[in-house]
Order: structure tokens, then sequence, then C-alpha cells
């Protein structure tokens, strides 16, 4: 590994053997490199498999010439790696997050208000169906008064019509139209919605995945041009190269002193600094969290209330109704109605016209099983776990961070020996003249 390192980092091949052990490093690395960056096109920015292809297609070969012969190329792209346990790279994931809880969590919540939706619907169309027949009931019970109020005992007190006009809406083709029509525009404005909401963060999550990747390679260059231009970045480790300086000019007692302003690469020791600057990310990375876990607890709710809804709609009873009638008439006597039954030898009390005692029931039916309602959709677990396994990722980058950026370091010194030899001078000059303030 080594070997393989030495020639990967090495400026020029020697030979024919470190020429092609360099060619196939490459080839390898491009072949990764291009099957990870289709995956990330296709399946987390939604791109068409064609485009996915073609850019990771473009993408490898570019790369696989770029870094075969560019040896700072090399570099750049070597510091990549352990910048994306950084900041960069934890935007990154953020904007995957993002896309996973777009595509996958949103489109469920929708689905289960849609439902709830259609559980309403499903309800005033019931409901209205029996409304129509009641009135259908009323005009029975109306039809019925007036034939009985027809067959009254005494003729000279029959009225000419006993029918009460009844007004009742017999074509509720017109009810069910409107409610049709209200349904479907609230069905289009919420698939408009959905589109909308899907495609604007669709298109924004690729701006911004776009603009996180270029500024991870431009961080990465920015921190190469700073090694090879600044003595002074970075330049705060006790490597190897500065012990061996320093026992070569008998001044090992300048490491010790100095113990408590450097670090060594290797050690796990983090200074003050770095310690409260991973405590400042792990905060952001929790209200991000937090965040997400709202979305997940919208999806819980929403599925919580259509199964909710779903499962009442089916368990709504009918509701009877009762309608008791009772109707009894009468013809009142004038003041010269009794002298008249006297002469007659007729009792003089008030003539019984009829009566009408009658119970009608009606039940009044909110739900019925030809209702089309689709299933609440339950929150997908997969999509929980892999939210999860990215948030757990992130936490990890939080506090490896500081490790990534040493590593930067020495993948950079490993490429340009001489100026990490530099570096190495300057600070042994800066300590020594410290050491003799």
């Amino acid at each position: 590994m080594a070997d393989l390192w030495w020639i990967y980092s090495k400026p020029v091949p020697a030979d024919g053997r470190e020429l092609w052990t360099l060619f196939l490093q490459c080839s390898c690395i491009t072949v990764v490199i291009g099957g990870l960056f289709y995956n990330w096109m296709f399946a987390s920015l939604e791109y068409s498999w064609r485009l996915s292809v073609a850019m990771a297609v473009s993408f490898s070969l570019l790369l696989l010439l770029t870094l075969l012969l560019v040896h700072p190329a090399r570099c750049v792209f070597s510091v990549i790696m352990p910048t994306l346990g950084t900041k960069q790279g934890r935007r990154l994931l953020f904007s995957t997050c993002i896309m996973i809880a777009v595509v996958n969590i949103t489109p469920n919540i929708i689905g289960n208000i849609k439902t709830i939706l259609q559980v309403i619907k499903c309800i005033c169309k019931n409901s209205s169906d029996s409304l129509l027949n009641s009135t259908a009931l009323l005009e029975k019970v109306s039809w019925e008064f007036g034939v009985t109020i027809q067959e009254m005992v005494h003729s000279i007190y029959k009225p000419r019509n006993g029918h009460f006009r009844f007004s009742l809406l017999q074509n509720s083709s017109l009810i069910y139209q409107k409610m049709h029509l209200a349904s479907e525009k609230i069905s289009r404005d919420f698939l408009s919605v959905e589109v909308l909401v899907k495609d604007s963060i669709r298109v924004a999550n690729r701006l911004a995945a776009g603009f996180f990747m270029l500024y991870l390679c431009f961080e990465s260059t920015w921190y190469l041009k700073n090694y090879l231009t600044n003595l002074r970045f970075d330049n705060f480790y006790i490597t190897k190269k500065l012990e061996r300086l320093a026992v070569d000019r008998k001044a090992a007692h300048l490491l010790v002193g100095s113990s408590k302003k450097l670090i060594r690469p290797t050690g796990l020791k983090m200074s003050w600094e770095e310690v409260v600057l991973c405590l400042v990310q792990a905060m952001l990375v929790t209200v991000a969290l937090m965040l997400m876990l709202v979305v997940v607890a919208m999806d819980h709710f929403a599925f919580s209330l259509a199964d909710t809804a779903v499962r009442r709609a089916a368990q709504f009873s009918a509701v009877p109704v009762t309608l008791n009638i009772k109707y009894k008439g009468s013809a009142g006597l004038s003041w010269l109605m009794p002298f008249l039954f006297k002469v007659f030898g007729r009792p003089s009390e008030e003539l019984l016209l009829g009566d009408f005692d009658r119970t009608y029931h009606h039940q009044l039916i909110f739900s019925s099983a030809h209702c089309r309602v689709s299933p609440p959709t339950p929150p997908n677990p997969s999509v929980l776990l892999v939210v999860g396994l990215l948030f757990c990722i992130l936490y990890a980058t939080v506090f490896l961070e500081t490790y990534a950026r040493r590593l930067c370091r020495k993948i950079a010194a490993s490429f340009f020996q001489s100026r990490e030899e530099e570096r190495v001078l300057y600070l042994y000059r800066k300590l020594s003249r410290r050491h003799r303030k």
C-alpha cells in the first residue's frame, strides 16, 4: 500500500511499470466515482437514467484524464475525500435528506389528506341522499294526511282539496353534479400544490447539490493553495519530521515546552477551539434533526388521522328518525245550531270530522360500502431507517471533522514533500524564536 501510494502521489512516474500502475489506480477510482455519481444523479436528484448515464460516463472519462495527467489535480481529488467528513460533506447529506423527505414523506402526507377528503365527500353524498329520501317521506305523509281529510264522515264539511302542496326536488343530479365539481376542484388544487411543491424543492435541491459539490472542489483547491503559499496555514502539528529536525539540532526541549500549543496529528487530542467548533456543529445538526422529526411526525399524524377517519366512517350507524303525526278535527257549533238540534231531537255536541294518528320511520345514512375511498398509507419504515442512518453519519462527521482536516494536511504533505520540509523548518524557527523570547 505504501508503494502504491508513493506511485500515486509522485509528480511523474519513473518508468513504464509505474505508469501502468498509476493508470490502473486512476481507472479503478474513476469507475467507482462514476458509479456513485450515476446513483447520486438518478436516485437522489431524480434525473432521467439516460442523462444520468451520459453525465456519469462523461465525468468518468474527464476525471480519468485529469487524474492521470495533472499531479495537483490528484492531490485536490485526494483531499476531497476527507473533506467529505467536514461541513461540506454534511451539506451534501442534508441535501440528500431533504430530497428523501420530498420524494417519499411529503407525497405520503398529501395522500393521507386526500383519503380524509374522500371520507368527507362520501359522508356528504350519503347524507344528502338520506335528506332527499326524507323529503320523499314527507311527500308520502302529506299525501296520506290529505287522503284522510278527504274521507271525513260529514261530507258537508269536506274540503275541496285535502292534499297539501309539497315542493319536492325530484331531480337530485344537480346536487351530485355540484358536489362532483367541488371535489374535482379540490383534487386539482391539491394535485397542483403537490406538483408545485415537489418541482420547486427538486429544482432547489439540484441547485443546492450542484453548488455544494462545486464548493467542495473549491474548498479542497483553496486548502491546497494555502498549503503551498502560506507557511503559517494549518501548521501547528508535531510531525515526525519536526521531531527529527529538533533531535538533529539538539532542541527537543522546544517540543516539550510547546506541547500545550502544538498537537500531534496522529493523536486523539483536540484543542479547545476544535472542541467548541464540534459542539456548535452538533447543535446545528440537532436543529436539522428536529425539523426532520417534525416532518416525520406530520406523516404519522396524517396517517393516524386518515386511518381513524376511515374506520370511524365505516362504523357510522344509521340514525333513526321517527315522524309521528296526530290530528283531530271537529266542527264547532254556533248559537243557532243548538236550537235546531233541540227542534229535531239531535244532541248538541261538537261534530267530529275525523282524526289522524300515524307514525313514520326513516333512517339517515352517513356512510356506504359503495364509496370509493383509498386506504390510508402508513409511513415507510425503510425511509425512516435511511434518514436515521444519514443523521448518524452526520453526527459522526461532526466529531471526525478535526481528524479529517489533519488527514487533508497529511495528504498534501505526501504529494509535496519538499514544501512540507519548508513548513517544518518554518515552524521550528518559530518555536526557537519564541523560546529565546
